[in-house]
Formats: C-alpha cells, sequence, structure tokens
C-alpha cells in the first residue's frame, strides 16, 4: 500500500486529472474519492479533490511528485455529488478540476475546514420578545429579524437570516437577540399545519407524486399563474420530513428566495439552509455544512445549490424549470434544471419541475413519454384568470413610453383603491443619447452597442462590459449641442409616473435599485403590504411574486422578443408575458392586462392571447421540428474570442475543417460568424454551430475534439468554450 498513485482533479483549464504520489504520512484508509488535498502544481501550490486511488499510471512513476497534504479525514463531498460533477464535467466539456471548485464553497476551495454540526444560530431573548416593532419603522431589517426570531423561539441558523452581520450585532448590543446552537441532526423537528386546504387539481397532483416518493420518477408540474404550486411543494416536503428526509428546493432568481423563505418557515419550524450568491463565504460554508450534516432537511438555493451534498436525500423540486438564469451563461456551462433530473435519477428519488409556462425542453419529454405531467388548470381560492386586452401604439401618442388609454386604465384602477405594477425589461433613464443635428448615437467604445444614459448619476452606461463615462454636453462628431435622450428605460418611466400621479407612492425594481443587499427584500416587502401602489420594474419584479392587490399589468414594450435573431426569442417572450400577467388578480378583485405593441396582428401573439400558453408552446414545438432546431436536434455552440476578429473566426475555421475531416455525416456545421454583438468588452466574438438529431455521436465528436484542440497552437491565441446546450445564441 505504499506510494499509493492518487488521481487528482486540479483546477486548471486543462480537460483532465492528474497523478500524484501519495503524502509520505498519510493512512491509506484515510485516501477515499472526495477528499481534498494540497498539492504542487506548476510554480503553485493548490487544493485537489481525490477522484481516485491506484496502483499504476500512464506517467513513469518517478517523475510523479507526492502530494504534499491531506485535508480532510472523510470525504467532504459526498459520492452522488462526486459521480454527478464528473458526469457534468464530461457532457459540458468543462475541465475536471475547475467543475469540481464550482462545485465547493469558496473557503473549501481555499482550504478552510468544514464547520462543526450545530453551528451558530441566533435566538430572541425575552427583552426581544417584549419589543412592538412597529416601532422599528426606521430599522426594517432589525424588525424583519426580531419578526423571524419571535415566530421560530428555539432559534434560526445564521445563514437563514438574511441580514448583514451588523445589523445582527446592534440587536445583540440591545440585549433583544442571543446566539444559541441549533438542533442536533436527527432532532425532532415542528410543522405548523397548512391553513389552506388543497383543491382538487393541487390534490391529484400530490397524491400522484407521493405515490412515487420510492423511486425515481420526474413530475412535470404545469400549473396557471396562481394555481397554488407552492403549496403543492409544501405539501410534498412535509412528507419528505416525515419521513427523516431531506428536500432540496432549486429556484432560478435570488428575488424569489425571501418570499419562499418567509413561507417555508411559517410552514416548517426546522433549520433551513438557504444557498444563493449574495450570501458571504462564510454563510455559504455555514448553509453547505447544516446541509452536508443533515442538520437543516430543507434546502432552499439558486442554481449552484444543485451541488449541495445532501446527508439524507428524499425529494428535488425545481421552480420556475423554464427560466434561462437556471442555465449558467460562462465557465461552467451546465443547467441546473438538467442535473437535477441527473441527480434524482441516482438518488431513486422523485424530481417536481414546476412552471406556469414549461419550456419546449420539458413539453417535449413529456411527449416522449420521458416525463409525466400534472396540470393545476385553476388558480386557487376565488382568483380567475385575468383578462387580456393588445393596444396598437403606432399611431398613438406615447408620453415617456406611456400611451393615454393606458394611462387612464392606470387612473382608473388607483382610484379604485388598487395597486397597478409596469413592465419594462429596460433599465436606466433612455437606451440611446442622439444628436439631433447629425444623427451621432453615443455608442460603446469596446462593444457593439449603445450606452445608457442614466439620470440618477448623469453618466453613460454599457449594460454589456460595465463600462462608464459622463453624460455627451456637445456632440464629439458635428460639435453641436443638440442632444436628446431617446427611448425609455425604468427610470424615465418612474420620473413620467411622477407627474401623472404625484400623489401615488412608486416602487421601482431594477438591478439599480437593489444593489445594496436588503434592499430588494425591503422593496419587495413594500410592494406585497400595498406600501408603493404604482409598481414599475425588470423581470426582477416579474416573476414568482405575489402581490394580491394588483389588478392592472401594463406590459411597456411586448415587440423585443417577436423579430430577435434568437430562436428562442418568441418562447421567452410568451414565458415573460404570461408571468408578468400573472401578477394581476391574484385575489377576489379580477385582473387586467393591457399589451402595449406595435404589431398587435402577429400570429404568434394573437395565439398567446387567445388560446393561451399551451397552444403557443404547441406551435412553437412544431415550428422547432419544422425547422430542425432544438429541443427537436441536440445543439452545441463554440464560442471564440480575440483581440482581432479575424483571429476568432480563423481558429473556428480551423475547428470547421478538423470536424468536417471527419467525414461524420451525423453533425452538421454551421458557421463560423461573428457573434449578434461581435465586439464586447474590447474583444471580438465569433461563433461555431454544431447540430445533430443523434445526440451521442455530437459528444463523442465533441469528446475528441476537445482534446485535440488543447494541443493546438490556434487555441493558444483565443478564449474558446464550449457550449452544450446553449440558452441563447447571442
Amino acid at each position: 500500500m505504499d506510494n499509493l498513485i492518487l488521481r487528482i482533479a486540479v483546477p486548471s483549464p486543462l480537460h483532465r486529472s492528474f497523478d500524484y504520489l501519495q503524502p509520505a504520512d498519510a493512512d491509506p484508509a484515510v485516501l477515499q474519492p472526495g477528499i481534498r488535498l494540497r498539492i504542487p502544481f506548476g510554480r503553485r501550490t493548490v487544493i485537489g479533490v481525490l477522484l481516485a486511488v491506484g496502483n499504476e499510471s500512464e506517467i513513469d512513476r518517478q517523475r510523479l511528485k507526492p502530494a504534499q497534504q491531506v485535508l480532510d479525514e472523510t470525504p467532504v463531498i459526498s459520492r452522488d455529488v462526486m459521480a454527478m460533477v464528473q458526469w457534468a464535467s464530461d457532457y459540458y466539456h468543462y475541465p475536471i478540476g475547475d467543475a469540481f471548485s464550482a462545485a465547493l464553497p469558496a473557503l473549501l476551495r481555499r482550504g478552510q475546514q468544514p464547520l462543526a454540526a450545530g453551528a451558530s444560530a441566533w435566538r430572541i431573548t425575552p427583552a426581544g420578545q417584549a419589543i412592538d416593532t412597529r416601532t422599528l419603522s426606521r430599522a426594517p431589517r432589525q424588525a424583519g429579524v426580531l419578526a423571524l426570531l419571535g415566530a421560530h423561539l428555539q432559534g434560526v441558523h445564521r445563514s437563514a437570516i438574511d441580514v448583514p452581520a451588523s445589523v445582527l450585532r446592534a440587536l445583540a448590543d440591545k440585549g433583544w437577540i442571543e446566539t444559541c446552537r441549533l438542533h442536533e441532526p436527527h432532532a425532532e423537528h415542528s410543522i405548523v399545519p397548512s391553513a389552506h386546504t388543497l383543491n382538487p387539481a393541487q390534490q391529484l397532483a400530490v397524491d400522484a407524486i407521493l405515490a412515487h416518493m420510492d423511486r425515481f420518477t420526474p413530475f412535470l408540474l404545469a400549473g396557471v399563474t396562481g394555481s397554488g404550486k407552492t403549496e403543492v411543494y409544501l405539501e410534498l416536503i412535509e412528507t419528505t420530513l416525515a419521513c427523516e428526509q431531506q428536500a432540496l428546493l432549486l429556484v432560478p432568481e435570488i428575488g424569489l428566495t425571501p418570499q419562499l423563505l418567509a413561507r417555508f418557515q411559517r410552514r416548517f419550524q426546522v433549520p433551513l439552509a438557504l444557498l444563493h450568491s449574495a450570501l458571504t463565504d462564510h454563510e455559504r460554508l455555514a448553509a453547505w455544512q447544516l446541509a452536508r450534516s443533515g442538520e437543516a432537511p430543507i434546502i432552499i438555493g439558486t442554481r449552484s445549490a444543485i451541488f449541495t451534498p445532501m446527508a439524507r436525500p428524499g425529494l428535488i423540486v425545481v421552480d420556475e424549470e423554464h427560466d434561462a438564469s437556471l442555465k449558467q451563461q460562462d465557465g461552467f456551462r451546465y443547467s441546473a434544471r438538467d442535473l437535477a433530473v441527473w441527480r434524482a435519477r441516482q438518488l431513486n428519488i422523485p424530481v417536481v419541475l414546476g412552471s406556469a409556462t414549461p419550456s419546449l425542453e420539458s413539453l417535449l419529454n413529456v411527449e416522449q413519454g420521458r416525463y409525466r405531467q400534472l396540470d393545476l388548470p385553476e388558480r386557487t381560492g376565488v382568483a380567475v384568470q385575468p383578462t387580456y386586452r393588445v393596444l396598437d401604439v403606432r399611431k398613438q401618442p406615447l408620453e415617456d413610453g406611456l400611451s393615454r388609454p393606458l394611462l387612464q386604465r392606470i387612473r382608473e384602477h388607483l382610484d379604485a383603491g388598487n395597486q397597478v405594477l409596469l413592465f419594462l425589461n429596460r433599465r436606466g433613464f433612455a437606451p440611446t443619447l442622439m444628436c439631433y443635428d447629425c444623427d451621432w448615437v453615443a455608442e460603446c467604445k469596446r462593444c457593439d452597442a449603445r450606452m445608457t444614459w442614466h439620470q440618477h448619476d448623469q453618466l453613460l452606461h454599457c449594460h454589456h462590459c460595465g463600462s462608464q463615462r459622463p453624460v455627451d454636453s456637445i456632440c464629439p462628431k458635428c460639435q453641436g449641442s443638440d442632444l436628446h435622450p431617446q427611448g425609455q428605460g425604468t427610470e424615465r418611466v418612474e420620473q413620467a409616473l411622477a407627474a401623472h400621479f404625484p400623489d401615488v407612492k412608486r416602487v421601482r425594481i431594477d438591478r439599480d435599485t437593489t444593489r445594496r443587499k436588503g434592499e430588494l427584500d425591503r422593496l419587495l416587502q413594500q410592494a406585497r403590504h400595498g406600501e408603493g401602489r404604482l409598481l414599475l420594474g425588470t423581470q426582477m419584479l416579474a416573476k414568482g411574486h405575489h402581490f394580491p392587490n394588483v389588478t392592472l399589468v401594463g406590459i411597456l414594450d411586448a415587440d423585443h422578443g417577436l423579430f430577435s435573431t434568437d430562436f428562442r426569442a418568441s418562447e421567452r417572450m410568451a414565458q415573460l408575458i404570461v408571468q408578468v400577467a400573472g401578477r394581476a388578480g391574484r385575489h377576489e378583485r379580477p385582473g387586467e392586462v393591457i399589451i402595449q405593441t406595435c404589431h398587435p396582428e402577429h400570429p404568434l401573439l394573437q395565439l398567446l392571447i387567445n388560446q393561451g400558453y399551451p397552444a403557443f408552446a404547441r406551435a412553437a414545438l412544431a415550428e422547432r421540428r419544422e425547422a430542425r432546431m432544438p429541443p427537436a436536434t441536440a445543439m452545441v455552440l463554440l464560442r471564440a474570442e480575440a483581440p482581432a476578429a479575424a483571429t476568432a473566426m480563423g481558429f473556428l475555421d480551423a475547428v470547421a475543417a478538423r470536424i468536417n475531416a471527419t467525414g461524420n455525416r451525423a453533425v452538421e456545421v454551421w458557421g463560423p460568424v461573428p457573434a449578434t454583438m461581435e465586439r464586447r468588452a474590447g474583444r471580438y466574438r465569433a461563433q461555431l454551430v454544431l447540430q445533430s438529431e443523434q445526440r451521442g455521436e455530437l459528444q463523442r465528436l465533441l469528446g475528441s475534439l476537445v482534446r485535440q484542440l488543447e494541443t493546438t497552437k490556434e487555441a493558444r491565441r483565443v478564449r474558446w468554450s464550449v457550449d452544450v446546450d446553449p440558452a441563447d445564441t447571442y
């Protein structure tokens, strides 16, 4: 057993693992797949993950270096996560070492030890229970913490309290809260019975899934907006906890986690592991450890939470399964939804994919018998689906993007005491600054894009590379001074609303208003409680939120997805319209949706409005089949970028020649062509599309191709990447 050879995943851009000798003082019994080791790599010392132990290597033993230190006595990565990461590395053709780095919390990647079970939590003191939180109107985050801890007297784990540490310190200094230790794993937890009685469709869905809790079965829960999908999740998770198992719930965006977290905390008085990108490294590690130890029976997280280890896995749920945010767009380009299905199959547990607007991929899987579809066709309670009105604005005068009929309906709904939500997926004041004398337009110097004027800081912003510069006062082309903002962003629309409705409080939710930690939750609370009666925002406001007093939704510009170069654009447009419209009429008051468009007769828009999303999806899927586009075929995008356009195109030309030389007729090669936005952040981008009706053939070709490209000189002159099942073609 001396001088065992360790196969280690090393963080590097190389698509392979590396062999090392065991450390001189290592106990062979500790050398199990999933432990971390400190190893020499070139001139650096890095942290790697052990994949396997053996006695042979393709490299001469004399040339192998010994690992320096074993960091773990037991694996930090569970067996099922190990298998999933290795499969994902192969399927998405991403370096194995970097894939494992993406699956670990940052502190573990840097060599820190996992935390002990039962780590830090907070609970309210008797003095804190005596505080009337209404007196803390100027400290809403402190009030929120007291309300949360007051509802969970046994304490709440730090990772589930979504406020900065300074807020907790301030409350502790006042003697209102104190630290404590939570339950050990397998401790008994209390569950608050649901106040809602499931309607027949919900009960049928719950019963169908519960009948398959002991085996892998993928379910597509297709429910209209407001149909109570979350209540179905809660019922399923309650059963999972009763069986002493854990449930993992994936959500696409951070903005959905506070609202979901509040519902789960009311229902389940158990430790929750909350994982999303806004956490600090220490908060993420604490939540990861809660899940790994089994102390947290419920894990709620965004995309990367799919890699979270679970001690007793019983159920995986993916909410808003259609959302593009579940697909990583750079680096390790994995789909959390697809990995959830793969992981559930390996664990032999059910997986539930929920959406009011299911993806065409999932609908095709239902059609082919791979998934089982469960429908929630009606809204819960007395709520009914909103009515739609398509408003032709081609001959209407617009006031900062607002038509007169829309302004009139806004006034009528506000006068009736209701809330109004306006959706515009464009932040800033105006997307263009233009010279009326010579038609000059302010463009980014590093991207093929126009710069957006943000009035609050009087800067021009590029929303693609992040560059900023002062707003021009004189045209750099003709030296004229007749410069004007063109078009509307949320900032400009908010200004117009202030002029039309000066006495009505507004809440604007976009990336600019929610930069500070906790600001998104604060604004959403104002929206939910009716403090702001005019709600305005981008897609951050559009999906998954429950605003019971909203009776009118205005979609200010529905045309962007109708004529895009991206083949998925119409599907995304339909999903977004349905999701935004779903915010209206979710209580006893009827809802109305007004869609402003310059193309009211567009067949896809008319199909969506008149026959609903299922009819639209059937037509879109038929179109994809006819055009032989995903999901009817498998697609891979090879991307390249370089300081010169010719370099990127030349590399992909060489790649296309290599593929064509194989004579593989099962794979079609399209391009290369410049990307839709060719220049971004000072670099030129090009792409090559590979398509096949035989996914296995495409994967085999890619596996060979990637290994070849690592050794070519052309590949060293560009940044190149492989995007399997791309979410967009930009």
